[in-house]
């Protein structure tokens, strides 16, 4: 998608310089990756301990294997 953004110049070199990137686009899709990344997991972080996991360790352990 084409579209136009007024963005601080020292902003992006900046990024674009540490993460060592030739390319402003590049620069912007990675930010714009690591921003949901980590909402993700920021996310998952706020699950901790509110979900109960069952799960019968002894048992799943006696799965027949399977043979090719």
């Amino acid at each position: 998608m084409r579209t136009t953004l007024d963005l601080p110049a020292d902003l992006v070199n900046e990024a674009m310089a540490s993460l060592q990137f030739k390319s402003k686009t590049d620069t912007i899709i990675y930010a714009l990756r690591e921003l949901l990344r980590r909402r993700a997991l920021q996310e998952l972080k706020s699950l901790a301990g509110k979900v109960d996991v069952s799960v019968d360790t002894a048992r799943s352990r006696r799965r027949p294997l399977r043979r090719s």
